[in-house]
């Protein structure tokens, strides 16, 4: 393995805690969850059945009324998006989490839903935080293309700097993607953005995140879409 190999798996390495995927299909209201979002919850991985009214019950009470406006307007538009908000576990802990969610279409490329990923942006433990500082650190001097993505990250999501890497290397795991690859990609899509001096909607930094990988070949190589 060349030492180039050998840092990426030392960086990209491990499951993410912090990160895990959701569905909605809007036919008949179902969700899905991943291992990682259940926890999140507070359930044990296999013993919960997500509903609306189940999602709902999770969030902070004074966030409630803000994620039901954003799931009344992703049923009616379809369109990407992204909230910042609290949920509460079944064992009462506060969760400050970024959900970011994007179209989701079947393999004709018929509209059924949305998918995308939870990221518990909560204050990690001291050694969470000393472990993510260490890999930050080494990321600074061997990889600055994956710090300019991580401050894009932590400006347009308003997270922190160990959120935003653990999104990023989430994406790379997820997709297959180096991750050096796909920070690339990202940086390159963020840069050919067309605006003037009103920034994009963060709706289409979403996308442009959540397809990535599709515009990164296997070889590590960006190719344009």
């Amino acid at each position: 393995m060349s030492g180039e190999d050998a840092l990426e798996q030392a960086l990209a390495g491990g499951a993410p805690q912090r990160v895990g995927w959701f569905r909605f299909y809007f036919a008949d209201e179902r969700w899905e969850w991943s291992e990682q979002v259940q926890q999140l919850h507070g359930y044990q991985p296999g013993t919960v059945t997500p509903t609306t009214e189940l999602v709902l019950s999770h969030k902070h009470p004074d966030d409630r009324q803000q994620v039901a406006a954003t799931l009344d307007e992703m049923r009616r538009t379809h369109r990407t998006f992204s909230t910042r908000h609290r949920i509460v576990d079944t064992g009462g802990k506060t969760h400050e989490v970024v959900v970011i969610g994007d179209r989701l279409n079947d393999g004709d490329g018929r509209l059924i839903g949305t998918h995308g990923f939870y990221v518990d942006v909560t204050p990690s433990a001291t050694a969470a935080k000393e472990l993510m500082t260490a890999a930050l650190t080494e990321i600074t001097e061997n990889r600055a293309v994956i710090e300019q993505v991580k401050g894009m990250l932590m400006l347009i999501y308003r997270v922190d700097a160990d959120a935003a890497f653990e999104l990023l290397r989430w994406r790379s795991q997820e997709s297959n993607v180096k991750l050096r690859a796909l920070a690339e990609r990202v940086l390159h899509d963020y840069a050919e953005l067309v605006y003037e001096e009103t920034l994009p909607p963060r709706a289409a930094f979403d996308h442009l995140l959540l397809t990535a990988h599709l515009r990164v070949d296997r070889g590590g190589d960006t190719v344009n879409r």
